[in-house]
Order: C-alpha cells, then structure tokens, then sequence
C-alpha cells in the first residue's frame, strides 16, 4: 500500500511539474544502464542510469485493448517526424489523412523514439492533457519537451520493457 501511495504521489508531482522538468531518482527496478522501463499501470517511463538512478517522466499509454506489454528495442531515432497513421487507425476512423506533415498538428510531436514491435512509438503529442491518461492508439506520449530529452539519452538498440 505504502508503494502505491508513494508512486502515485511521483505521478502528481510529475504532473505538476513544468514540460521542461526532468526528474531523477535513486531506481532498483527492472533494466540495464541505459534501457527504457515503461510501468503502463503507473503511466510512467522510466531511463534507467548506470548510477543506479533513473529519469522518470509521465506518459499517455494505450487505450482500453490497445495495449502491448512485452520487450522490443529502440530501432530508429526521428526529429521531427511525419506521421502515417495505421490501416487499422484509418479504418475505424476514416477522417484521419493519409500522411500529416511535421509541424504543431502533427500527433507525433517534435521527435519520435520507433520500437521493433509493430508500429510502436514513444513520442511527443500535440495533445498534452493526455499525459497520464490511456488515451493512445498502443504508442506511449510525452510531454515534447521530455521526448526531446529522452531522445538525447537513448541510443538505437536500447532495450525497451513494457510492464
């Protein structure tokens, strides 16, 4: 109970933090030095430090039976990114374009972090209330300014566990 308390307790805190805040703290969770934990019950990400810390942020997980669980790598790094939203996206809603340009209506944000596993992408919104909310097609959603400073931390090939 005590550990619930005090991860809900991180997630207010992180919440009511400004974008551009980074938050470390002592970490004895699951991964290697320079890894990505994300805890979707938590709807927090963690980068875990070789000196037993880890940056944590707030994110937006998948909604309700669009969520994955499991391990995958970071396979690319994008500034920037276009967005091209899913057959299956387009399909349920048929209003959704095509192709979306890089720029402030861009869903993707400012960087886009790709998984191995599917079409899986930890990346910015262009919608910040989301944040600590399943609200996302499966994709986890930063906050730009976080997604940027996870974007310089992590490399291609990190390994990524979702819990």
């Amino acid at each position: 109970m005590l550990t619930l308390l005090l991860l809900a307790a991180i997630l207010m805190f992180a919440l009511a933090q400004p974008a551009s805040a980074q938050l470390v703290y002592a970490y004895d969770g699951p991964g290697r030095p320079g890894s990505i934990v994300i805890n979707t019950r938590e709807r927090l990400l963690y980068f875990v430090r070789a000196d037993g810390e880890a940056h944590i942020w707030p994110i937006a997980v998948g909604r309700e039976g669009r969520q994955w669980f499991g391990r995958t790598r970071v396979i690319n790094k994008a500034k920037n990114p276009p967005w091209r939203p899913t057959e299956s996206m387009r399909a349920e809603n048929p209003r959704l374009p095509a192709y979306v340009a890089p720029g402030p209506g861009n869903p993707l944000g400012i960087r886009a972090i790709y998984l191995a596993e599917g079409a899986l992408r930890i990346h910015g919104t262009n919608a910040p209330g989301s944040i600590g909310r399943a609200a996302s097609s499966g994709c986890f959603r930063m906050h730009n300014a976080h997604v940027t400073q996870l974007y310089e931390l992590v490399s291609a090939g990190a390994s990524v566990e979702v819990r």
